[in-house]
């Protein structure tokens, strides 16, 4: 008769679901910033119109970069990642917002992803351990019932065994 244990899930699906959620807002973040930019809008006007004006006027255009002390709003160099600091320095820079320089930003940023990856990786490392841990368990547990049921079978088998030397004396041997 085979006994019938009630399995656990796995912790490989808690780690599946933890990338999967993961996935989603990823995805997410694209697909809102991929809508955000579908919408077309007037013809802005250039950046360097903008020079000698404001902060906000001059990034009211998401193309233009703000120099603070120069007052001067130019087309962000898209070629760099960064604008060189022959255009202007990185904690003079504005981008986006007129309260946050470049050197700040990118700080930000990257302590932002520095944390997530970091979040993942444990989220990674906790589901393995706490998976191998189940399954440590489960072969222990697995293991004990084995040694039982053999244990029960070698009882038995010596009981056999001893109704068949009983019968044997009684009845003589047979064989």
């Amino acid at each position: 008769m085979q006994s019938m244990v009630p399995t656990r899930p796995t912790m490989s699906g808690l780690c599946g679901a933890t990338v999967f959620v993961f996935a989603s807002i990823f995805c997410a973040f694209i697909i809102t910033a991929e809508a955000q930019t579908a919408t077309p809008a007037p013809a802005p006007t250039p950046c360097a119109l903008r020079s000698n004006t404001s902060c906000a006027e001059c990034l009211q255009n998401v193309t233009c970069l703000w120099c603070t002390p120069t007052k001067q709003c130019m087309d962000y160099p898209a070629r760099n990642i960064l604008p060189p600091s022959s255009v202007c320095p990185l904690n003079d820079a504005r981008w986006g917002v007129c309260w946050v320089n470049f050197q700040v930003l990118i700080i930000t940023m990257s302590v932002l992803a520095g944390i997530i990856i970091i979040a993942v990786l444990v989220c990674c490392f906790c589901c393995c351990k706490c998976e191998r841990i189940g399954n440590r368990r489960e072969d222990a547990k697995v293991e004990r019932q084995t040694r039982a049921r053999k244990a029960r079978q070698k009882e038995r088998r010596t009981e056999m065994q001893l109704r068949h030397d009983e019968i044997r004396q009684k009845y003589g041997n047979w064989t």
